[in-house]
């Protein structure tokens, strides 16, 4: 599938208010044709130079949306996790077997509220993390297809200045995604069985709520960093995911395929 398609793909599959912070593909991708058409003997005029400095004011632009977008969400995302662990540890103090009203029923029915509140927090931020790689794979495939079509030497500098970016540095999150993970493991324990039972029945009632989002998130973002002929440095490395046939089982719901 060509990148084009698969990012107004996943636009479609993202959560409704993040559909305008994504790359403007299009846009970039007519005014690299717009210069490459431009008949040889316009090269060096005003006109052509015109439209090489938009290129370059519309990546900078994109660059700082996504840099705003992206620090906004982490640090939304910082506030929350502290925020569900006191949660968990309130639950405790009050409702757990040792707490100053302990209810058996009443801790298994908070505690359920809070785990379903982890796994949607983990799967946003997952979209986030997807968020970054597609929005990195985009402006590396435009400048690519701009160095190609136009003789410029572009790619090489803007990348180096992509890496430096807020936006594709996604460690924090990442730090936070293993953090979710760990706090369902230890905090929720249950049996392999009920996890896959419920994933399925998420996936089977999902609809366009978060759960669904992730998994087309997460099948985008191993799509977008598998190997090819076309690899380079300048690609992001292979994504393996786990419980790979559950995700796939997904796309039965899906109206628009994931891959």
């Amino acid at each position: 599938m060509k990148f084009g398609k698969r990012l107004k793909q996943q636009v479609q599959e993202t959560l409704p208010d993040w559909r305008d912070k994504y790359l403007s593909y299009k846009e970039l991708k007519k005014l690299v044709r717009l210069i490459s058409s431009a008949p040889p003997f316009s090269y060096g005029s005003v006109e052509h130079g015109m439209a090489g400095a938009e290129f370059v004011r519309l990546l900078n632009s994109e660059i700082d949306k996504f840099n705003t977008f992206f620090m906004e969400q982490e640090e939304d995302y910082i506030i929350r996790h502290e925020e569900l662990k006191q949660r968990i540890q309130k639950v405790i103090d009050t409702l757990g077997p040792s707490g100053s009203q302990p209810s058996e029923a009443a801790y298994k029915e908070e505690m359920r509220k809070i785990r379903k509140n982890i796994v949607n927090f983990h799967g946003e931020m997952v979209l986030l993390e997807n968020y970054s790689n597609i929005n990195y794979t985009g402006l590396a495939k435009i400048l690519k297809k701009y160095d190609k079509r136009t003789g410029g030497l572009l790619r090489l500098p803007f990348i180096q200045k992509v890496l430096e970016q807020p936006f594709f540095i996604t460690d924090l999150v990442s730090k936070l995604v293993k953090q979710c993970e760990y706090m369902i493991d230890t905090v929720f324990p249950v049996e392999e069985e009920e996890i896959m039972k419920e994933r399925r029945e998420s996936i089977r009632v999902a609809g366009e709520g978060i759960f669904r989002n992730t998994i087309a998130a997460l099948m985008t973002m191993q799509e977008i960093r598998r190997g090819s002929s076309t690899h380079s440095h300048f690609s992001l490395p292979p994504l393996i995911l786990p419980d790979f046939d559950l995700i796939q089982s997904s796309q039965l719901n899906s109206p628009i395929p994931i891959v």
